[in-house]
C-alpha cells in the first residue's frame, strides 16, 4: 500500500511540474516583444554547453550559480530572458529570480526558440 501512494505520489508530482514549466514558458512572439526592450539575456546552461555555441550576446550564469551570483542580474525590474537546452533549467532560473524579487523574468525554454524569436 506504501509503495502504490508513493507511486501515485510521484506520478502527481511529475505531472504538475510539467504544467507549471509549460504555462511558464513563452511564446516566441512573446520572447520577441521582451527582447526589443533590451533584455538581459542568460543561458542557464553549463559553461561546456554555452562554449559549444549560445545566442548572441547571452551570458552565462548556470542554473545552480544563480543564487551565488544574483547581483550580476541588476535591476529587478529590469527585463531578463533566462533560457537552456529543455526549458527544465530556464523553470528553475526562473523560479529562483521570481523568488529573489525579479520582476520581469520570461522563461524562453530553449535554445532553439531564441534563434527562431
Amino acid at each position: 500500500m506504501n509503495q502504490n501512494l508513493l507511486l501515485l505520489f510521484g506520478v502527481i508530482a511529475a505531472v504538475y511540474f510539467v504544467f507549471v514549466m509549460a504555462r511558464s514558458k513563452k511564446s516566441i512572439k512573446e520572447i520577441k516583444k521582451v527582447m526589443e526592450g533590451k533584455a538581459k539575456i542568460v543561458d542557464v546552461r553549463s559553461p561546456a554547453e554555452f562554449a559549444g555555441g549560445s545566442y548572441p550576446g547571452a551570458v552565462n550564469i548556470p542554473v545552480d550559480q544563480i543564487s551565488a551570483r544574483i547581483s550580476e542580474f541588476g535591476d529587478k525590474n529590469g527585463a531578463i530572458i533566462v533560457f537552456c537546452a529543455s526549458g527544465m533549467r530556464s523553470a528553475r532560473a526562473k523560479a529562483t529570480l521570481d523568488g529573489a524579487g525579479y520582476t520581469n523574468v520570461t522563461n524562453a525554454g530553449t535554445l532553439s526558440n531564441m534563434m527562431s524569436a
